[in-house]
C-alpha cells in the first residue's frame, strides 16, 4: 500500500489515495501504522476519498483506531495533497467530513500551496449537542472537579468535542497525568480533547492539546478553534479579529466571526511518501483491539 506521510505544525498523519488504494479495516489499519516502533508512527490515519456532495471526502482515525469526526490541520495536509498531487486544479475546494462539508482555500505560489484557510463552520455551544452532560444553555468557565481538584472548563465543539482550560505555566503541566482526567471524565460520554491554553495579550495565545485517542499532539486545527472560540465568550479576545495561536508544532491563525463561523488559517507539509508491505499489515491487523 502506498501511503504519504504529512503534517500540519506537528499534527501528523498518515494519508492514503483512495482514488488508487482500497483500505480494509481501517480502524485497525490505523493502529498498526501510528505505532512507532512497529509502525510508521503517526497521530493517526486519513483516507482522501472520492465523495457524492464535495470535490473530495476525508475519514480519519485516531492511533487508538476510534474514527473522529474531522480534524483542521489534516483538512489542510489534503488541501495541499490534493492540488499538488494533480487530483485537482481548483483553488477553491469543498471537502466532505464526518462533521459536514467544509471549504478550503488553497493560497499557491509557483505551484506550491503555501497555506490553506478553511472555513470551519459554526461552532457548537449547546452542551447536549457538544454533547456535555449539562443542562446549562452553554458550558462557559464552568467548575468541574477532577483528579480531586477543580478547574473550570468551557466546552465547544467544532464537529468534534473540546474543552477549554485557561490557566498559567501551561508548559510545566504533566499531561500525561491530567490530560486523561478529562479525557474520561464522565461529564463526556464521547471523550472529549482537552485544551490548556495561557492567554498573552487581546490576540495571542499559548495552547498545549490532549487529544481523545491520541494523548498529546503538537497540534490540533479544531482544538486550536475551539480555544480561539472560548477565548472570546471568556472576554479574553474579541470576534471578527484574527488570533495568533502558538503551538508546539507552530502557529495557526483563527478568527471567530461575529456570524458564530471560525475561519483556521496556517500551513501544511510533506514528510515523505512510501509503501508498507500487505501481508505485514493483514498479519499485525490480527492482533488489534481498536478503541470505538
Amino acid at each position: 500500500m502506498k501511503f504519504t506521510k504529512m503534517h500540519g505544525i506537528g499534527n501528523d498523519y498518515i494519508y492514503v489515495n483512495c482514488f488508487e488504494e482500497a483500505v480494509s479495516e481501517p480502524e485497525k489499519v490505523s493502529v498498526v501504522l501510528s505505532d512507532v516502533r512497529k509502525g510508521i508512527g503517526s497521530d493517526g490515519l486519513v483516507l482522501i476519498m472520492p465523495s457524492d456532495i464535495a470535490d473530495f471526502r476525508m475519514r480519519i482515525f485516531n492511533a487508538d483506531g476510534s474514527e473522529a469526526m474531522m480534524c483542521g490541520n489534516a483538512t489542510r495536509c489534503i488541501g495541499k495533497y490534493v492540488y499538488e498531487r494533480g487530483l485537482t486544479n481548483k483553488t477553491e475546494v469543498s471537502l466532505e467530513t464526518n462533521s459536514g462539508i467544509k471549504y478550503l482555500t488553497l493560497f499557491v505560489e509557483n505551484g506550491i500551496v503555501e497555506l490553506v484557510s478553511v472555513d470551519m463552520g459554526k461552532a457548537i455551544l449547546v452542551p447536549r449537542d457538544i454533547p456535555v452532560k449539562s443542562a446549562l444553555d452553554r458550558f462557559i468557565a464552568q467548575p468541574v472537579n477532577a483528579g480531586g481538584d477543580k478547574y473550570k472548563l468551557t466546552c465547544v465543539s467544532m464537529g468534534n468535542p473540546h474543552a477549554v482550560l485557561f490557566t498559567e505555566n501551561i508548559y510545566s503541566i504533566d499531561l500525561e497525568k491530567v490530560g486523561p482526567l478529562f479525557e474520561n471524565h464522565e461529564l463526556f460520554p464521547n471523550r472529549i480533547n482537552t485544551e490548556f491554553i495561557e492567554v498573552v495579550d487581546d490576540h495571542t495565545l499559548n495552547m498545549r492539546v490532549w487529544e481523545r485517542g491520541s494523548g498529546e499532539t503538537y497540534a490540533c486545527g479544531t482544538g486550536a478553534c475551539a480555544a480561539a472560540v472560548a477565548a472570546v465568550l471568556n472576554g479574553f479576545c474579541k470576534r471578527d479579529e484574527e488570533i495568533l495561536i502558538h503551538l508546539r508544532g507552530g502557529d495557526l491563525r483563527i478568527t471567530y466571526r461575529s456570524d458564530e463561523t471560525v475561519i483556521m488559517r496556517g500551513p501544511a507539509a510533506f514528510i515523505c511518501d512510501g509503501t508498507v508491505d500487505d501481508n505485514y499489515i493483514n498479519e499485525a491487523k490480527e492482533n488489534v483491539i481498536c478503541r470505538s
